[in-house]
């Protein structure tokens, strides 16, 4: 927290200043006005959409009822805009529900809290906050200021950590940490839990779950018999939040959680993955998990799969087509994907999703929400993906043995790399096409 911003206001005539604190990574606001209970809501939303930080220094339940208000004179502007029926794309009416999103959240968040530097509260009738900001933000060795807005999704994201998540396909509970994925759609488990393992599992019981989030698809491959599960992801709270509940649920011991970019070292007989569903740029670090800029973790999950699958293997690609119900991505793009990966469908399986917000008819999505399916692709490498993968394969191993003799260029490496999977995909596919070319 020490990196973080210091803002500045005058109070009493006085200078103060404080760290400023936002998990979303939110500017601080360049104003800052001290208010309390005798500010009206309607003053309060005017400055708010202003750009003014509001320092709340009255009593505690007094700014969560003015932060409501402030919450429906948003929605209420939403309200008549709605009235004025556009045509618009399904991809338009996405990005606009965004910024929508994005403006709400900006001016919801300019009502801001004082913390001590144990995470307490300095104010009448504020409840004890300590544990979910120390998940969250980590130690303070100073005074700070936060988001309302911010810090009552800390305390839910504490308290679904304390609750868990009830998960059938498990008959146990998950307990997501805060900014770890959670598996409120269970859908995506319940593929994972009914499709047909692959037959070299028999022979070769090893498994990767490639971005583990709450280590829950691992979980699930354990449960259903698999001996030895790799579950790797890159973000630090996942890999705990994993270790956790799968020592939680007694399997520790059969799935080893490590910390890499897609794939561990190795082949398996099945690798799992539920990348980000939506092609857009995430707006927050905690967006990671839904959002997938140009596709980047599923095309690497993709290309990665005929370099880690052992013959016969299978990769499950679990996807849901809202993307595609969005405009944002085409169901012939996605298996172009899949084909210049040198990879095969061997099959697909649905499923419908049941959360609350499919009913909601006042979503701006809902038409896509009600249209959406997951799916679980199962893969394999078609006979392309194997030649081109032994080609890289040997290219690699060569490498390996002759570099330190300074028989490679030293930016060979970089190419290579497997911490590096954008760039070493691009010049595996150069390769890819000057072998085709040459065994035509």
């Amino acid at each position: 927290m020490r990196d973080n911003p210091v803002i500045r206001w005058r109070e009493a005539e006085e200078e103060k200043s404080a760290r400023w604190c936002s998990e979303k990574n939110l500017s601080p606001p360049k104003r800052i006005q001290v208010i309390d209970d005798r500010m009206t809501a309607d003053t309060a939303y005017r400055l708010a959409c202003e750009g003014t930080g509001l320092l709340w220094h009255g009593d505690f339940q007094n700014a969560r009822q003015l932060l409501q208000a402030l919450a429906r004179r948003i929605d209420k502007k939403r309200t008549e805009r709605k009235s004025q029926k556009l045509i618009v794309s399904p991809a338009e009416t996405f990005h606009l529900h965004r910024q929508a999103q994005s403006q709400r959240a900006r001016t919801l968040g300019q009502l801001l809290i004082p913390f001590n530097a144990d995470h307490s509260i300095p104010l009448r009738r504020a409840p004890d906050v300590r544990p979910a900001c120390l998940e969250a933000y980590g130690s303070s060795a100073e005074d700070y200021i936060a988001s309302l807005r911010e810090l009552q999704g800390l305390i839910g994201a504490c308290e679904w950590r304390k609750k868990g998540i009830e998960i059938p396909a498990l008959g146990a509970r998950i307990h997501p940490h805060y900014g770890v994925f959670s598996p409120i759609r269970r859908e995506y488990v319940e593929l994972a839990a009914a499709a047909p393992l692959p037959g070299l599992v028999a022979t070769q019981s090893v498994a990767f779950d490639i971005g583990t989030g709450t280590g829950v698809l691992a979980a699930v491959l354990a449960r259903r018999g698999i001996q030895r599960i790799v579950a790797t992801d890159q973000d630090l709270r996942a890999l705990n939040c994993a270790r956790e509940n799968l020592i939680r649920l007694g399997l520790g011991a059969q799935v080893d959680v490590v910390q890499a970019d897609l794939f561990p070292e190795g082949q398996a007989a099945l690798i799992v993955s539920n990348p980000p569903w939506i092609p857009a740029r995430p707006s927050s670090p905690l967006e990671h998990a839904i959002f997938d800029p140009d596709s980047l973790m599923l095309r690497g999950f993709l290309h990665g799969l005929k370099f880690h699958l052992a013959p016969g293997g299978e990769g499950w690609l679990i996807l849901s087509d809202f993307a595609e119900q969005l405009g944002l991505r085409t169901r012939a793009e996605l298996l172009a994907m899949i084909d210049a990966a040198g990879l095969k469908v061997l099959s697909q399986s649905d499923i419908k999703p049941h959360h609350p917000r499919v009913s909601d008819t006042s979503d701006p999505l809902h038409a896509a929400r009600n249209a959406e399916l997951t799916t679980l692709w199962r893969l394999t490498v078609g006979s392309r993906g194997y030649f081109l993968g032994n080609v890289v394969g040997a290219v690699t191993t060569q490498y390996t043995f002759w570099q330190p003799l300074g028989l490679f260029p030293p930016d060979i490496s970089a190419r290579f790399s497997r911490s590096s999977p954008a760039r070493s995909v691009s010049h595996q596919d150069r390769i890819f096409q000057r072998e085709a070319k040459q065994t035509r």
